[in-house]
């Protein structure tokens, strides 16, 4: 005989009912990392406004979903694991396997492999999607945190925060097959879509540096200037392209901007006031709107991609800190 539903269970239940019945099915959803919060703040696109908050695991940083968008993996550091939410019910389902303190992960193209930067261990974690097994590990610098897979899935790459390095790892072998010196304390990581560029983002060294991925060297530096702000609080973390790869925005942290970029020329178009402490970036699927989430003034602003002009602040949880949105 089957237990009874619980008091929680049932308020869950009809909570996620609400939810999916107050929401439009051709909304995209965006779902929104609370550091502080220990929380996922989802998001409808369409109405700018934040629609539920889901209790999870310590101190969520990372953030990513499934090809089909039916999960999404989040990186609970403090709990040393990565939880599995379905997105249907916004149900924690389960785990995947993880070395301690998982901060970022990043999707292979065929959504088939996890890759995973474990801060606390020097690792790198593999792990097959749908199985939800470890398949593999590199050890890579000190405090590893980006991530990022090349658009034909051959090469990983990690950066490491206190090795101050980008580190290209061949997905086959599972081997690293070049050390690539960035400046100080490498946050992120992004392709562009075509593959023909790398870009790296160095926090304290307040740069952004463009990688030749044939060559597996930088060729090129970005850095910003702000009336009114010192250099120090101009921290690059956050990179976003466009799909045609002719833009790019990065969040500056405390400067509480984002910079638009000319990705062909790496001329500086525009700097954007957002909330404060800016650190990482989504698109909607449609590049209508590009969001980011603001870790010190709790919010999400949302960027008019085509005016470049910030729309709404959305209230979320504390310290927001990663951002994806779901495609229809």
């Amino acid at each position: 005989m089957q237990a009874a539903m619980t008091t929680k269970n049932i308020l869950s239940l009809l909570g996620a009912m609400a939810f999916f019945s107050a929401t439009p099915a051709n909304a995209f959803l965006a779902y929104v990392s609370n550091e502080k919060g220990n929380s996922i703040t989802v998001i409808d696109t369409d109405k700018l406004e934040a629609v539920q908050t889901i209790k999870v695991g310590r101190r969520p940083r990372g953030v990513e979903l499934t090809k089909d968008g039916s999960e999404l993996f989040i990186c609970a550091g403090d709990d040393d694991a990565i939880q599995v939410l379905d997105t249907k019910t916004l149900q924690i389902t389960g785990k995947l396997p993880s070395g301690p303190d998982p901060e970022l992960m990043a999707l292979s193209p065929d959504g088939k492999t996890v890759y995973v930067s474990n801060e606390n261990d020097n690792l790198v974690t593999m792990i097959d999607a749908q199985t939800k097994r470890q398949i593999g590990d590199v050890p890579v610098g000190v405090e590893p945190e980006g991530m990022a897979v090349s658009p034909d899935g051959k090469t990983l790459v990690n950066t490491s925060e206190t090795t101050n390095m980008a580190h290209m790892i061949d997905t086959q072998t599972k081997q690293i097959v070049a050390n690539i010196l960035v400046d100080a304390r490498p946050r992120f990581a992004q392709y562009k879509a075509d593959g023909s560029e790398l870009w790296v983002s160095s926090e304290v060294g307040g740069t952004i540096s463009v990688i030749d991925p044939e060559k597996r060297e930088a060729k090129q530096k970005i850095s910003f200037q702000i009336p009114g702000l010192t250099k120090e609080a101009i921290q690059p973390i956050g990179i976003s392209f466009t799909k045609d790869g002719k833009r790019a925005f990065v969040a500056l942290g405390p400067a509480n901007r984002v910079a638009v970029i000319d990705a062909e020329t790496k001329r500086i178009e525009k700097y954007l006031l957002v909330g404060q402490r800016v650190w990482h970036l989504a698109f909607t699927p449609d590049e209508k709107y590009l969001l980011t989430a603001n870790g010190v003034s709790n919010d999400v602003s949302v960027i008019d991609v085509a005016s470049l002009k910030v729309v709404k602040s959305i209230p979320v949880g504390q310290f927001p800190w990663g951002v994806v949105v779901a495609g229809k």
